[in-house]
């Protein structure tokens, strides 16, 4: 069928004259206008709305609830590809934004599918209509809903933004995002340009889908589509002679057929006797182990007058096989003997048979510990306690020795730390300097372990930092009171609801990690790297923060009463609501925090950079502020009631007059306005005004 835009007309003289250049580049211009609008709609109605999200987000009064789930998925499933680091676990926010980020994901999936439709029914979505720009196909009618789902999915989306994936993934600037950004817009542009040695110019999408892009204002493109349709409205009924062009060769067909079939069948036979072969072998393997098996529990039977030695060598070779009836047996044969020769034969046996043994040992972990706390001190708690040891101690080797092989080995709920009430513990988790990564220890009872130096995230297969594969922990619910995690890399870790309390965790690598609710009272966290950590409803109470980095971290609503935070930087941070009553903050960074409605009270702030930071409704009553810099700071609505910003006493009849006494010992308020601050004295008053702070009282 002939192309609209260049089809011939019998009578050669009526045929209309080809458009000027000019008319061509206005086209083209106008094309790319009308996408460009097309693209700032679809990303504006997504954008908007997630933008709005972010910031009632921030906003401290409104209530938080978790996010929803098909915001966690959907977050994960863009991550993946995109090389992002994945908001491990379920985060809380304002419940308006869970709303609003819905919204972000459905408005631009709408009004795609609206202008998709459009577009096949008419030809025109509302932005080419704008600048009269219209799709058709060979018949010069509007292409249809197959057409334009290979058109705008395939061709104009799905190969460009693949081909620069590829590009982008498998090359050296693979992760930085902002290069595949740039790559992905170059290859759909060039997508949309066309071949230039195609003459007239045709886009990829359009090629594809057998589409035209035609002027709608123009006369002479409507002249052709009349021509184009009368010529489809008079056709002879009679089949036309196939150009040689046009002829199909029926040899080759069949023959192409032929070997797809072939290929077809003889693809569907090698992988089912392929199949066969591997079962077969499988259970022969199995049927193997199975006879070793019933051997070996007989040479273990004391009644068949078997020798110690033979007894030791069948448990060993328990170990060695490959079935799970023998680690069971292994597992129940640890808690029931007691000849000590024996017993390290059998726990040697379950470190061979290496990590399959864990899920056994596990439940024996378990059922041991269950039994304890139900018996009280009976005359057999003793003896249980023992055999709960012994299982502690083979799953603590094991650890240590299959060192970054432990991605994903389930320990949740084991009791690896026990500690008998008044009594001194009889084992203690010894994991220093291993590699722990994607270990699962949920609702773990781990206190008192020893983790220094020792590596619970590591990275995935593509080898780099964090990224959607690297490898995390997940150490949620764990008791882990008076742990040892001093250098430990626990960044990104999942750690929500944790009890820390007591325990070590100097110069420790916490970047991201996920502490929402946890416990970490009296823990030492002296030097640590808590950058972007999730605090959120965490009780950090007694705590020693000296000298750690919590930049940009959110420790919304923590309690911090009577922590130590010397010199800690606390820049970016979010502590709204916190509450730092009796803390002492000396010579910490806290530009730019966010600290409203933070409970200061009685805190040590001296010396403490406080430049820009939101102190609005901040309690600061009876706080030392002296040396403070302020400059800059929002203090609407905070309360100075009893507030030191200065050393040293003024004469009250002098209350605007600077005195000698107060000298660099003084905070910094100079342009600070605390017009809508609370409780100022005269003194208070005096000095700011003196200072170069801004009051409505002052003269």
């Amino acid at each position: 069928m002939a192309n609209p835009i260049i089809g011939r007309s019998s009578n050669q003289s009526s045929r209309p004259k080809e458009p000027k250049k000019t008319n061509v580049t206005s086209l083209v211009t106008r094309r790319f206008v009308a996408w460009t609008v097309e693209i700032t709609i679809f990303v504006a109605s997504g954008l908007v709305p997630y933008s709005l999200g972010v910031y009632v987000n921030s906003r401290s009064d409104i209530n938080r609830v978790p996010l929803n789930p098909v915001l966690v998925v959907t977050e994960k499933a863009i991550a993946r590809p995109l090389a992002l680091p994945v908001s491990y676990g379920i985060r809380n926010v304002a419940w308006p934004t869970n709303i609003l980020w819905i919204l972000a994901l459905l408005l631009p999936t709408t009004l795609s599918s609206g202008q998709l439709y459009l577009l096949a029914k008419t030809g025109s979505t509302i932005p080419k209509r704008w600048f009269g720009v219209k799709v058709v196909n060979e018949e010069g009618t509007a292409p249809g809903l197959g057409a334009v789902v290979v058109r705008e999915g395939l061709g104009r989306w799905t190969i460009p933004v693949s081909a620069a994936y590829l590009l982008w993934r498998y090359s050296f600037v693979f992760p930085n995002l902002a290069l595949f950004t740039s790559l992905t817009m170059f290859m759909i542009l060039a997508e949309g340009i066309g071949w230039p040695a195609r003459k007239p110019r045709r886009a990829l999408h359009d090629q594809l889908a057998g589409t035209y892009t035609i002027d709608a204002k123009s006369t002479l493109n409507k002249e052709k589509l009349k021509v184009a349709a009368n010529v489809v409205d008079k056709a002879p009924t009679q089949p036309s002679i196939p150009t040689r062009s046009q002829s199909s060769n029926p040899n080759l067909s069949l023959l192409i057929v032929g070997l797809t079939s072939m290929i077809a069948v003889l693809s569907t036979l090698i992988g089912t006797q392929i199949y066969i072969q591997t079962q077969e072998s499988q259970r022969r393997s199995e049927q193997n182990n199975s006879q070793k098996f019933i051997e070996l529990i007989k040479a273990l039977n004391p009644n068949n007058g078997v020798a110690n030695e033979d007894r030791q060598r069948a448990v060993l070779a328990l170990g060695s096989l490959n079935d799970q009836q023998a680690v069971k047996l292994l597992v129940d044969l640890l808690v029931k003997e007691t000849d000590p020769t024996t017993l390290d034969t059998i726990q040697q046996a379950l470190i061979n048979a290496g990590l399959k043994a864990i899920p056994e040992l596990k439940r024996m972990n378990q059922f041991l510990a269950g039994e304890l706390e139900s018996m009280g001190k009976s005359p057999n708690w003793e003896f249980r306690q023992n055999q709960l040891v012994i299982t502690q101690q083979v799953i603590n080797k094991i650890l240590t020795i299959y060192s970054g092989k432990i991605n994903n080995i389930d320990l949740s709920n084991a009791k690896l730390g026990f500690q008998a009430s008044g009594e001194k513990s009889l084992f203690n988790l010894i994991l220093d300097n291993v590699d722990l990564s994607g270990i699962i220890l949920k609702s773990a009872n781990i206190n008192q372990g020893n983790f220094q130096g020792s590596r619970f995230r590591s990275v995935g297969e593509d080898g780099r930092w964090d990224t959607y594969d690297d490898v995390i922990a997940d150490l949620s619910n764990a008791d882990l009171k008076q742990a040892n995690f001093n250098g430990a890399n626990l960044s990104r870790v999942l750690m929500s609801r944790s009890d820390l309390s007591r325990a070590t965790l100097n110069k420790a690598n916490l970047s991201y990690t996920r502490l929402f609710a946890a416990n970490l009272s009296s823990t030492q966290l002296v030097g640590a790297d808590l950058r972007n950590a999730i605090l959120e409803n965490a009780s950090l109470t007694g705590a020693d923060l000296s000298d750690t980095n919590l930049t940009e971290a959110n420790l919304y609503a923590a309690h911090l009463g009577r922590v130590s935070a010397i010199g800690t930087q606390l820049a970016y941070a979010n502590l709204t609501k916190t509450d730092w009553q009796g803390a002492d903050l000396s010579e910490a960074f806290l530009d730019y925090a966010n600290l409203s409605d933070a409970n200061l009270s009685i805190a040590r702030l001296t010396g403490v950079s406080l430049r820009s930071a939101n102190l609005e409704n901040a309690n600061l009553r009876n706080a030392d502020l002296s040396r403070a810099d302020l400059r800059g700071a929002n203090v609407a609505g905070a309360d100075f009631q009893g507030t030191i910003l200065f050393v040293g006493r003024q004469d009250p009849a002098d209350q605007f007059v600077q005195t000698p006494d107060l000298g660099s010992k003084n905070a910094s308020v100079q342009g600070v306005d605390f017009s809508k601050a609370k409780n100022l004295d005269p003194q208070q008053l005096a000095f700011i005004c003196t200072q170069g702070g801004q009051h409505s009282r002052c003269p």
